[in-house]
Formats: structure tokens, sequence, C-alpha cells
């Protein structure tokens, strides 16, 4: 299944080119690398939505909460591991 997953964004790696922007983001417990250049807007602390490792918007912290609580629920958050998260 291919679904957009909210992480919270805990560091931001500025380019000259807006499109390189990338920062880490936290999946509840889970850090990966994303690409920012959506969300030319967000900062460290903001939720955003990832999908296929693209911010692709905003979201307030409440609803970041409710989802990673749903995701917790039915197994999703461990697919997002990788063999290094481990």
């Amino acid at each position: 299944m291919c679904l957009a997953v909210p992480g919270k964004i805990i560091s931001i790696n500025e380019s000259e080119d807006p499109i390189l922007r990338t920062g880490k983001v936290n999946f509840g417990g889970i850090v990966k690398e994303v690409n920012l250049a959506y969300v030319p807007e967000a900062q460290v602390g903001d939720y955003v939505i990832v999908h296929v490792g693209f911010a692709i918007s905003k979201l307030d912290e409440a609803e970041a909460q409710k989802t990673f609580e749903y995701l917790r629920e039915i197994g999703e958050l461990e697919e997002l591991k990788t063999p290094t998260d481990q």
C-alpha cells in the first residue's frame, strides 16, 4: 500500500537550489531524509505530510498525532523501517 505519512521536521539542509532543500523528518521514532522542495515555508518543528520521500503539505500537530496513533494501531509505522533502521 502506498500512503502519505505525517512527520516532524527535526533539521533542515538548505541549498542554493530550492529543489534540493531537504531535511530529517521524524515519523514517530523513525527518522528519514525527505525532500522539502514542495513546502518552502516549512521550518524545524513543523509537521508535514510525506509521500514517496517528498513533503507535500504542512499539517498541525494534533492531526499528526492522531494519524500516528491510527498507524500504530494497524501496524503501518513498521513499514517505514529499512533494514538499516533495525
